[in-house]
């Protein structure tokens, strides 16, 4: 059994790889992604300046300029390469510098600007500069006569002159840590998903509580006292909420429940004034906040976990060992709790990997009607705005969440049962 979940966590990396592989490539060929949204933007500022109109999103951009926004986002090369640029395989080109070379002179003076980390920023600068002289044949030095280290030059023509790029190469990519920038919003796409992310995590850890802790009992008890005035009622109502669709359910709420009876707030995750509150006020705060999209996180498990408990519990209590352990003196308790929940419990254990997958991803539309900042809602804006650096980052953590959830589920299913091998 060691060697198979051994061979499921060395599974996740190529399989991430693939996912990985085939949503990039995707983007590169939808429409309307972050060059054209940048030519569109560029569009609007000119006519605004005009005060005129206009057709064409990119006739206000030299061709130089939209190379130039289209080697920013990576869309200057195949596929492939700016793949392995954003995997970290393959290095990039940062700290570039273009320089064009004026008629009859051989030489062009540069500026190099080199980032420097965070530590050493200062308040009007973030960059170690040098000056540097670029010869027409290529080559790169210092007033000192020197060539820089670690900078190369690669020769273009930029709208018919004579030119050349100075840049740096560096490994910055996923296997590095970077997720890259967003294009919608320039900030990290690490940075920004960190911030959504236990926000989502609360809902998720605080609806797998809920969940199992009352329908797994619940579902005990209806399959005992199955066909009584109990296991009807609550089949009723719990069929009743599984039949309504939680968007349609959440929406219902923020109309009614809260907007016109005031007895939740509409939306958000907390107050305005949540910093200024106590510890209780807080703790009040986001429960007041989560009442209602709990609701709507609850109401369809709430159905599939009960029933899928009490089925597979009617299934075991009919079985031969249940009624020789009862022919064998044990008490009718015993058989149950000590024998039949058990085994029922593994098919229960199975649903838990979709649990560990809400944690990270949280449900779209919930956070989308209840206005919650979550890492739901983040995905969401992430593709409506072609903001792909941000879209294959919640690709990456929603895939790695679902596949350590199948692992864990496993694991339960070889726990509960020690009859199960995994080979």
């Amino acid at each position: 059994m060691r060697d198979y979940f051994l061979r499921r966590f060395l599974l996740i990396p190529p399989t991430l790889l693939g996912v990985t592989l085939l949503v990039f490539a995707l983007t590169r060929i939808l429409p309307g992604g972050p060059v054209e949204k940048a030519m569109q933007a560029a569009a609007v500022r000119a006519m605004s300046e005009r005060g005129g109109g206009g057709r064409d999103a990119g006739a206000t951009l030299s061709d130089e300029q939209k190379e130039q926004i289209k080697e920013l986002y990576g869309f200057d090369k195949p596929f492939y390469h700016a793949y392995a640029v954003w995997l970290g395989i393959w290095p990039r080109e940062v700290d570039k510098v273009r320089a064009t070379f004026a008629p009859g002179l051989d030489a062009v003076p540069v500026l190099l600007r080199t980032l420097l980390p965070r530590s050493q920023w200062t308040p009007t600068s973030a960059y170690a500069v040098q000056d540097a002289t670029l010869h027409k044949d290529g080559t790169l030095t210092t007033s000192s006569g020197a060539v820089p280290d670690g900078w190369k030059v690669r020769l273009e023509s930029f709208d018919g002159k004579a030119g050349a790029s100075v840049y740096r190469h560096r490994f910055d990519g996923v296997l590095e840590g970077n997720l890259g920038l967003s294009t919608r919003y320039n900030m990290p796409v690490a940075q920004m998903m960190t911030a959504r992310l236990p926000i989502s995590f609360f809902y998720g850890f605080v609806t797998l509580i809920l969940s199992y802790s009352v329908c797994l009992p619940l579902g005990i008890v209806k399959a005992i006292r199955h066909r009584t005035l109990v296991d009807n009622l609550s089949s009723i109502l719990i069929f009743a909420g599984y039949a309504v669709p939680a968007f349609a359910l959440g929406s219902l709420l923020v109309v009614f429940v809260a907007g016109r009876l005031g007895w939740f707030p509409i939306g958000g995750f907390v107050s305005e004034n949540f910093s200024a509150l106590s510890a209780w006020g807080k703790v009040k705060d986001v429960f007041d906040h989560a009442a209602l999209p709990l609701v709507c996180y609850l109401v369809g498990e709430f159905a599939l976990l009960t029933m899928l408990m009490k089925n597979n519990l009617m299934d075991n209590l009919a079985a031969d060992y249940v009624r020789t352990a009862t022919a064998k003196g044990a008490s009718f308790r015993r058989a149950v709790f000590v024998h039949a929940v058990r085994n029922s419990l593994i098919p229960v254990a199975t649903t838990l990997g979709h649990h560990v997958a809400y944690f990270v991803g949280g449900s779209i539309l919930i956070e989308r009607i209840f206005d919650i900042d979550g890492f739901g809602l983040l995905s969401l804006t992430s593709l409506v705005d072609r903001d792909f650096p941000l879209a294959m980052g919640t690709l990456v953590l929603s895939s790695v969440a679902m596949m350590l959830g199948n692992i864990l589920s496993d694991f339960l299913v070889a726990v509960l049962d020690p009859r199960i091998r995994f080979t």
